[in-house]
């Protein structure tokens, strides 16, 4: 007996119940190693192949691409290497006979009822009764005769009856011999009475069926063969129907569809596209919900004159090229909202009304909100307050290069304190965020432009102003304390050398 193994979807992280199947590494008849990935899922915002918990032959798939999958639920069959009596033909212990192998009567019985259970239940049924005589029991002693072929000076066959639409092009055709010449008589036929009966019961034809038996005489299994063949053809056709019955196809969406694009429709007003809502865009519309209906958001706009950091930058970003690093103004903004946060603990603080306590984080990780095909990931720097300007410029990129490449684990994306949102890498200059709720506070980051200024001596000069938008949570955070937070983050971007100082 073959030992089938399932291999199943492992524990991710703190709180992941389930994942989708993005896509699927493995086919049915591979042999596949211990720690091979066998398909990747997605869960919350993250990634991650799944690799194999054991060794051996690929005999099912229980998935498809766009399945969701809990923690535990079965991925791939396999068959070990033990199971070598069946994995010649990549069957498992619970697949029965193929129609090649002599069965008992017995075990025939077991073919009919299993196998093809909306189709044979009569054939099942004459088969427990004990076989009647017929009348053609004289024929049986023919048994020199070769079924399926024609004798040798018949005229050529005449032409194929017209193929039954039931049979599909790309369904492999049964195993039938050439069609008996017309008038043939059929007791030339190996075939004993009661599969005659059988055979007439079930609508065959014995002049298409070929023979395994002895002398190429016919078996029950060879009957059989053809009615599940003809049954799996009419299920393939019906189903191949109802897509089509569903889903119009135009010429020009056939090219979309080839060229990987989700098929269009259309509505009551015109053509439309139909996509799958991914799992990281169910999680974001469920994070953002949530935040949209427990906190009552505040969004504060200012400008920050970053003139003097914009110099500075220009003097430093070729010693930053030279060690790989490209130095953009997101390291010193990060430097700026970290030295403030450890300066205003409530802004860096969770609250938790279930016990109606104030959380206080004496840590500062600040996620960054990144854009991609997938949708928002906001990986997390950690102990920001602790690094200089190279350090965060470092891992910045290390970061932006794990988000590209999708590389990163689920739990880089948790045990934020605040979020920073970069909108000016894309364009635009104020928003109003969203909090990344357990966070209290999210700032927002527009594209710098050169604005006219009134400097302390009434001069009128070009500035280079930042736009910020501060969206703060107002159960915990005042207006007045996150108009102090935003000043002192404006104070560390207007005055650069501030932050190379702080600690």
């Amino acid at each position: 007996m073959a030992n089938s193994v399932q291999v199943t979807l492992p524990e991710i992280g703190d709180g992941i119940e389930s994942g989708d199947i993005l896509d699927i590494f493995v086919s049915v008849g591979d042999v596949i190693e211990e720690g091979q990935d066998v398909v990747e899922i997605e869960t919350d915002k993250a990634t991650v192949p799944v690799p194999s918990t054991a060794a051996g032959k690929v005999v099912k798939i229980l998935v498809s691409t766009g399945d969701s999958v809990p923690i535990g639920g079965p991925l791939v069959e396999l068959e070990t290497a033990d199971g070598s009596d069946s994995s010649a033909d990549g069957g498992t212990e619970t697949e029965q006979p193929s129609a090649s192998a002599e069965p008992e009567p017995a075990a025939d019985e077991q073919v009919e009822s299993t196998d093809e259970p909306e189709d044979e239940p009569a054939v099942a049924k004459q088969q427990s009764a004990p076989a009647e005589p017929a009348d053609d029991t004289d024929e049986e002693d023919e048994d020199d005769e070769k079924p399926a072929e024609p004798p040798a000076k018949s005229s050529p066959p005449a032409a194929a009856p017209a193929a039954k639409p039931a049979q599909p092009l790309s369904s492999p055709p049964p195993p039938v011999s050439p069609p008996a010449a017309p008038g043939k008589d059929e007791s030339v036929i190996a075939a004993g009475p009661a599969i005659r009966r059988l055979a007439r019961e079930v609508g065959v034809e014995l002049s298409r069926v070929t023979g395994t038996g002895d002398g190429g005489r016919i078996t029950r299994d060879d009957v059989l063969s053809v009615v599940r063949q003809a049954s799996q053809a009419v299920r393939s056709v019906a189903s191949q129907a109802t897509a089509a019955a569903k889903t119009f196809v135009s010429s020009k969406q056939a090219e979309t569809a080839v060229s990987g694009e989700p098929p269009t429709a259309t509505d009551d007003h015109g053509p439309i596209r139909v996509e799958r809502m991914s799992k990281i865009r169910k999680t974001i519309a469920a994070q953002m919900h949530h935040s949209w209906s427990t906190v009552p958001r505040v969004t504060n706009f200012d400008d920050a004159d970053v003139t003097d950091l914009e110099r500075l930058r220009q003097s430093s970003k070729d010693d930053y090229a030279a060690q790989g690093l490209k130095l953009t103004t997101m390291p010193f903004l990060i430097k700026a909202v970290a030295t403030s946060l450890k300066h205003h603990p409530e802004v860096n603080a969770t609250v938790d009304l279930e016990n109606q306590q104030v959380i206080l984080k004496d840590y500062v990780n600040v996620g960054i909100a990144v854009d991609t095909d997938r949708g928002l990931v906001v990986p997390v720097l950690r102990d920001v307050d602790q690094m200089g300007i190279p350090e965060i410029a470092r891992k910045l990129a290390e970061m932006a290069g794990k988000v590209r490449g999708g590389q990163f684990a689920v739990n880089e994306l948790r045990g934020g304190t605040f979020t920073i949102s970069n909108l000016g890498a894309i364009g635009g200059q104020y928003s109003t965020p969203i909090v990344n709720v357990p966070e209290v506070a999210i700032l927002l980051v527009g594209r710098s432009r050169k604005l006219p200024v009134v400097m302390p001596d009434d001069s009128i000069q070009p500035r280079l102003m930042m736009p910020l938008s501060l969206s703060y949570d107002h159960r915990l955070v005042d207006g007045g304390t996150a108009a102090r937070f935003l000043n002192d983050v404006i104070g560390y971007l207007q005055a650069p050398s501030r932050l190379l100082l702080a600690l």
